[in-house]
């Protein structure tokens, strides 16, 4: 099989390729506004304009107020803000447990771990073999002394979508604040905090064809969650150190491009994933699809392949010119079997199977079927020269027999 002349990227959960118009908006942001945002004079209100018109648009796409927004260095901080920020606001009042999933992103789950080690409690839901966090296995959960619920609205590696405003409406029937990591969420499927009704919300702009290293938290007027950096005033005093004026501006313009087209982007991206969805598990011999098929992010597939190695896969999608993922790229140099997938019951030896294809708008259908192609012609050929298939595939056999009892 020929290599197809261009790059076919289907990492976007990864990152996506800054908008030419986000690009624009930065060039013309550190090209002009040279001066500091918190400088009185005429340069520095330039420089702060890009930074208000950012934080409008930003707070625009997501039904929030603009002073309700505040700017980080990635989804990650947003993350570790909203946790720790939380646990040592509530600690104060003698709560010291907290909530999450058990299949978060690793901004989350050492986010907790840390705290752990501070002499906190956290509880890990453990979600269904579909990948759904169920609101009354949160509710069951739920003591006198928990501070925080944090739930993400759509898993990044399998992509399933969870109910975030019956949690969160939970998590306030018994007082506890409300955080979601929205980072795959945002600018792919509609986020309208005041519907989910969180009091925290994480977003991150490189999802979204934004600028990489920069983020957002929201935080319900009233919701504060102490500091994680402190210095200037920046921020309404919630997030010191001077603004990345350029990367505002990228962000905002971005998020308001992917809001604008949003239903013909998830209908486009919808397509092709279950074209490939279906292709696969109809042509190649125990593929097993990793989540449910809805609700699920319009541009997720997440497949085993027993009886093989993701990495060796991914290689031989690397010389096809095909770029995807075995799992999270922030745990691209770990060995160990995702536990997104541990955490739904998939084995071992079909989780290391596992591959990630993630869709954005600038991808088609030729593209999909090119993939198709390809896997088709290297799965059958690696598992030929597997030692182990032959156990790959008794071991997919039995998983499926047992998810049909």
């Amino acid at each position: 099989m020929e290599n197809m002349e261009k790059v076919v990227y289907l990492d976007n959960a990864a990152t996506t390729p800054c908008a030419p118009e986000a690009l624009e908006m930065m060039v013309k942001a550190l090209s002009g506004a040279c001066g500091n945002p918190s400088s009185h004079y005429s340069i520095g209100y330039e420089a702060k304009e890009f930074v208000d018109t950012g934080r409008a648009q930003v707070a625009k796409a997501i039904n929030a107020s603009p002073a309700e927004l505040f700017f980080t260095s990635c989804g990650s901080e947003a993350d570790n803000w909203a946790v720790k920020g939380t646990a040592f606001t509530k600690a104060r009042q003698n709560k010291k447990h907290l909530i999450t999933s058990a299949f978060e992103h690793h901004a989350i789950m050492h986010s907790m771990a840390a705290l752990e080690r501070m002499g906190f409690e956290v509880t890990y839901i453990k979600p269904t073999a579909e990948g759904y966090i169920r609101p009354e296995d949160v509710e069951a959960a739920i003591r006198p002394d928990t501070a925080l619920v944090s739930i993400m609205m759509a898993n990044n590696e399998i992509g399933t979508i969870q109910p975030i405003k019956e949690i969160a409406e939970v998590a306030h029937k018994h007082g506890v604040w409300m955080h979601t990591d929205a980072v795959q969420a945002v600018g792919a499927i509609p986020v309208d905090v005041k519907e989910l009704g969180v009091d925290m919300l994480s977003m991150s702009a490189h999802k979204f064809n934004g600028p990489k290293g920069m983020g957002a938290l929201y935080c319900r007027k009233g919701v504060w969650p102490q500091n994680l950096i402190d210095g200037g005033s920046q921020e309404a005093r919630h997030r010191a150190g001077t603004e990345n004026v350029a990367g505002i501006a990228g962000m905002g313009k971005a998020l308001e491009m992917a809001t604008t087209h949003l239903e013909e982007r998830m209908a486009h991206e919808s397509e092709l994933r279950d074209y490939v969805i279906d292709r696969i598990l109809k042509n190649i011999p125990e593929a097993r699809l990793n989540g449910g098929r809805s609700p699920r992010l319009p541009n997720n597939v997440n497949i085993s392949f027993p009886g093989l190695e993701g990495e060796t896969i991914l290689l031989d999608l690397d010389m096809h010119g095909i770029c995807a993922s075995t799992g999270s790229a922030c745990n691209s140099d770990s060995l160990d079997p995702s536990h997104v997938l541990l955490s739904i019951g998939v084995p071992e030896e079909i989780g290391h199977g596992s591959m990630r294809f993630t869709f954005g708008p600038q991808n088609t259908m030729e593209e999909a079927k090119y993939l198709c192609d390809v896997l088709e012609e290297v799965i059958p050929r690696r598992r030929a020269m597997s030692c182990m298939w032959l156990q790959g595939q008794n071991k997919a056999r039995q998983f499926s027999l047992k998810g049909e009892q």
